[in-house]
């Protein structure tokens, strides 16, 4: 019996169909969740988009019980995913260049790189001196997939990187703080980076009370989920001089025009482009091949992260 897999775009589908093992009983059908399904069953489900404001689609009538996302964040899926369907998030896929736009951000602002640019547009030559990356703490909230990449590509940098997760350990050699220490570490950050998911538990995490614990003129850089930050208190403080901000994700997003956080000095946005490299593509493409071949091979999906 053949393994029904359905994705959303035409590109999906023509991308997995190179990759996978012919020997294997595996039929790729296009349907991005709306209108009628394509056919009777579905054994995998890959939808163009997850969360509360995206509904899935009603997966009992074509007796599918498994849903691959395209993205690392799962906040809001529980509330829309149906009563026994299991749901697979795509780490392995993001983390490479989430890191490296983490990295990218660290550097821009602490190199002054945005000064420099305005001044190279006005023909001037003018020396800066910068607080640069070498012997900076750096206070890491999160130490999942994305921390830990990020953990990687700094290793180089001659950082003093204090990871944090919801609680202690000694993981592959490296001393994770639990949460609970966040603000006895603050005052001695000179960055604070967020790799936290979304979801309840870390809704507005980064508060004013978080802020004002870090000392004048430290870094703030968001890379995990927008809502981790109270925007009202980001604002407040960048006002008043006392923080910078570097950041991929924010709340709202879209940033809508007129919002402070475009004329404030001293923040760099980037809109929410975290996975989005060359590296993508091919990188989904392996994990819905993986994933599909395990289906027609009667092994469990890899990623589970919500089981029915």
């Amino acid at each position: 019996m053949s393994i029904v897999v359905s994705l959303p775009t035409q590109e999906l589908v023509d991308d997995v169909t190179a990759r996978l093992d012919p020997a294997l009983d595996i039929d790729l059908v296009l349907w991005d969740g709306t209108g009628e399904a394509p056919c009777e069953h579905i054994d995998m489900y890959v939808p163009a988009a997850v969360g509360p404001t995206h509904a899935m689609p009603d997966l009992g009538a074509v007796g599918c019980h498994f849903v691959q996302g395209l993205a690392i964040g799962f906040d809001g899926v529980e509330q829309t995913l149906p009563h026994g369907v299991s749901y697979a998030n795509a780490a392995s896929v993001h983390e490479t260049a989430t890191a490296e736009l983490a990295v990218a951000l660290l550097l821009e602002a602490q190199r002054r790189l945005p000064e420099f640019l305005e001044l190279q547009r006005l023909g001037q030559w003018h020396m800066m001196g910068c607080p640069g990356l070498a012997d900076r703490r750096i206070v890491m909230l999160g130490y999942g997939g994305v921390g830990k990449a990020i953990a990687q590509r700094l290793a180089g940098f001659e950082v003093d990187l204090v990871p944090v997760a919801h609680t202690a350990r000694v993981q592959d050699g490296v001393q994770v703080h639990a949460m609970e220490e966040v603000p006895d570490l603050l005052p001695g950050a000179d960055i604070l980076l967020n790799a936290l998911p979304g979801g309840p538990a870390t809704h507005h995490l980064i508060d004013d009370a978080v802020l004002s614990a870090l000392p004048d003129g430290a870094l703030v850089c968001n890379i995990g989920r927008g809502p981790t930050v109270d925007t009202d208190a980001l604002v407040a403080h960048l006002r008043r001089g006392r923080i910078r901000v570097a950041s991929d994700v924010w709340d709202p997003e879209p940033l809508p025009a007129g919002h402070p956080l475009w004329s404030l000095d001293g923040v760099i946005i980037t809109p929410h482009i975290g996975g989005l490299s060359d590296a993508l593509k091919p990188r989904m493409t392996r994990l819905l091949v993986r994933q599909a071949e395990r289906l027609a091979r009667g092994e469990e999906p890899v990623n589970i992260v919500l089981q029915a």
